[in-house]
């Protein structure tokens, strides 16, 4: 028997982060007379997922697409839609200690890397265009993890290793010359850890501009018992979502890192799905139209 009543308004227990497109619907300014959002996760969203994949413990709630993908391989039952949530350029994201002397992206080859997990979705994307950009095989480096993934079936590759409890922060072990280079998402303010990759906004917009992919981060997902048992409410999530969205300003840059719908995400998808795949951390590529197949169902084209 569903937990979800048959008909009529439902509350449903939501993991959503503070974007821009989402600001309106967690505001209240959008409203819905069938669907009401206690909106219960943790301040940092993605310290959600672990129990949105692990435990169901959310009705819906954004999730990183990697982590969605490995979701999709261990039969848990979610439903992604065509909902980007955060999407952002990731050069930035990887830095190193200047003060150790010159390094470059191609240098990494036998160098140890520090990253929250292996298998999270910056650091995938990170992997993605040091491999096809500069020519770093991610199996050729070591990779310091402080956490495990975030599906508890999965294993890292064998040149992952994983920090013992307690130990520094990347920014301090990047400092102490314990790792050669770190993928920190907020680069630190020490003056002595810049950018690995060089100037990387003109580097990620050059890379945009090349392969017209968003680097993706983070989507809604929905419990698959609540897709089935209330398509109506999947459909109006969506909705209110888009409204969101419209209600958000336009990016500064012109360029849209919150793709909605299933075309606008289909080469994002299958682009991080390929990454993925290369990389060890699922064990094959996934089309956009495999993953989006049951949202298509509820949503139409």
């Amino acid at each position: 028997m569903s937990a979800y009543p048959s008909s009529g308004p439902v509350t449903l227990k939501v993991n959503l982060g503070d974007h821009p497109v989402t600001r309106a619907l967690k505001a209240g300014e959008i409203k819905s007379e069938l669907v009401r959002f206690d909106f219960c996760g943790p301040k940092i969203a993605n310290q959600g997922f672990k129990p949105m994949v692990r435990e169901g413990q959310y009705d819906a709630g954004e999730l990183a697409i990697v982590t969605f993908l490995q979701a999709k391989v261990y039969g848990k039952p979610l439903i992604l839609l065509p909902a980007t949530v955060l999407g952002r350029f990731q050069q930035h994201t990887i830095v190193y200690n200047a003060e150790r002397g010159p390094l470059k992206p191609g240098d990494l080859t036998g160098k140890r890397v520090g990253l929250r997990s292996y298998s999270v979705t910056t650091a995938t994307w990170v992997r993605g265009i040091l491999q096809h950009e500069y020519g770093v095989d991610p199996a050729r480096v070591t990779w310091v993890c402080s956490d495990d993934g975030h599906l508890a079936e999965y294993r890292d590759p064998p040149n992952v290793e994983r920090t013992k409890p307690g130990a520094k922060p990347f920014d301090q072990m990047l400092i102490d010359g314990e790792i050669d280079a770190a993928v920190i998402p907020d680069t630190p303010k020490d003056p002595r850890i810049r950018p690995l990759i060089p100037d990387p906004q003109a580097a990620a917009r050059a890379w945009y501009e090349k392969n017209k992919v968003i680097p993706i981060n983070h989507l809604l997902a929905v419990q698959k018992p609540l897709a089935d048992a209330r398509p109506d409410v999947v459909k109006e999530i969506y909705r209110l979502l888009s409204l969101s969205k419209k209600a958000a300003p336009p990016p500064p840059d012109g360029i849209d890192f919150f793709p909605f719908g299933f075309d606008e995400n289909r080469k994002p998808l299958e682009t991080i799905a390929r990454y993925a795949f290369e990389q060890k951390i699922i064990p094959r590529k996934f089309q956009a139209d495999e993953v989006f197949a049951e949202a298509r169902g509820i949503l139409g084209a």
